[in-house]
């Protein structure tokens, strides 16, 4: 599902945006909507987001946070799996409710595990998750877990807001031998777009949509 994608922008189902806006959102050339939130996700939301984006031909992915949200229809499904939490709800509870509660209908090829890194303590996801700040040999030694043993496709690096340390992201990315990665968490122009594509191989664009959309749109040709 990514392996072609340079950059995503990811919509909140709590969230309003007009339909206007999202025209341009899902015409921006964007490789992948992503829906998605931290709270206040329900499934009369993520329907009424479904809907609208699928009158584009953007491709289209939800973000599993709540089981009780998911409904078909989306391209891809990934389930967020936290690696800096003792919480094991964050680790791996969300999958396996995924699993208990939607089996029968579950096509392996549409889900992916989503292993996030979350390093902005003063955020939603950080709190809700229960995470932690590891120190830096501990978030080594996590990375090569995530990356040498588990083997990830990706490993998204969260700042959830906050633009977060170049430096680290770029360190991070050197560490990895396998995994690709994401990264999103305050980019709101094209420069910072640009500046991240230089040390992430995907990037994430969210709060900027709904904060200044005229410059959330000019991330996605930075990032390419």
């Amino acid at each position: 599902m990514l392996s072609n994608v340079k950059h995503i922008f990811k919509l909140d189902p709590n969230k309003e945006i007009s339909d206007e806006n999202l025209q341009k959102v899902c015409e921006s050339g964007t490789d992948l909507i992503l829906v998605g939130g931290t709270d206040g996700v329900t499934e009369d939301n993520v329907l009424d987001l479904l809907a609208r984006v699928r009158r584009y031909s953007v491709p289209l992915a939800l973000e599993v946070t709540d089981t009780d949200s998911v409904t078909q229809g989306f391209d891809h499904y990934f389930i967020p799996s936290v690696f800096n939490t003792n919480d094991m709800k964050y680790r791996d509870g969300i999958l396996v409710d995924a699993l208990e509660d939607h089996f029968p209908v579950i096509d392996f090829e549409e889900i992916s595990l989503f292993p996030y890194i979350i390093l902005n303590e003063d955020s939603k996801a950080f709190k809700k998750s229960n995470a932690y700040l590891p120190p830096e040999d501990a978030l080594t030694s996590t990375l090569h877990m995530m990356d040498k043993l588990y083997k990830f496709p990706y490993i998204y690096i969260e700042y959830s807001g906050t633009l977060g340390e170049i430096e680290t992201v770029k360190a991070i990315k050197e560490t990895l031998e396998h995994s690709k990665v994401i990264y999103g968490g305050g980019i709101k122009n094209k420069e910072e777009a640009e500046a991240f594509s230089e040390v992430a191989d995907i990037i994430v664009v969210g709060n900027a949509i709904y904060d200044d959309l005229k410059n959330a749109l000019k991330t996605v040709a930075r990032s390419k």
